[in-house]
């Protein structure tokens, strides 16, 4: 008995063809209108516009391609200098520290005050020169990657004359 009841109900229930929630379809009334002939040069007019975007469009996305390169070069030479900037970094607190691990067995083994104080002042002006030298070579690097990224990548990329967009 059940399935006769289900039957009727289902056969009683109207079938929507859209969600009760959403907009109604309305459907866009058709119309007969008269076919005309576009004129000839009308047609060469947007072909010529067309044809035009176009070639915009190539030399846009040329120009975009060639500055995200030109970027991703860049960040490259940037990556690269700043790996080896910090490298350096490294050697030099690493020869700065045997230094002065040096200069404290040194020191222990000063026997007088006077000895105490002359290999300190030693240390302490050879250790200035060290630094000057050092800080100059910093320097000296930091100033190589800057010069790559704006001579090499940024203002002439990959050697070619930079073309501007028309």
């Amino acid at each position: 008995m059940t399935e006769t009841t289900t039957a009727t109900n289902q056969a009683k229930t109207p079938k929507n063809s859209g969600s009760s929630f959403g907009p109604p379809n309305y459907e866009m009334p058709k119309l007969d209108l008269p076919k005309m002939e576009v004129p000839p040069a009308f047609r060469e007019l947007a072909d010529k516009g067309v044809a035009q975007a176009r070639d915009t469009y190539e030399k846009a996305k040329a120009a975009t391609e060639q500055a995200t390169n030109q970027l991703k070069e860049a960040y490259t030479t940037a990556a690269k200098g700043a790996t080896d900037y910090n490298l350096k970094v490294i050697e030099i607190a690493r020869a700065n520290t045997n230094t002065a691990v040096d200069n404290a067995f040194e020191l222990l083994g000063a026997k007088s005050l006077t000895e105490f104080v002359e290999l300190s002042t030693k240390h302490a002006r050879m250790q200035f020169e060290v630094i000057t030298a050092q800080t100059k070579e910093l320097a000296e690097l930091a100033q190589k990657v800057t010069t790559e990224i704006t001579v090499k990548d940024w203002r002439h990329g990959d050697g070619k004359a930079s073309s501007k967009v028309a």
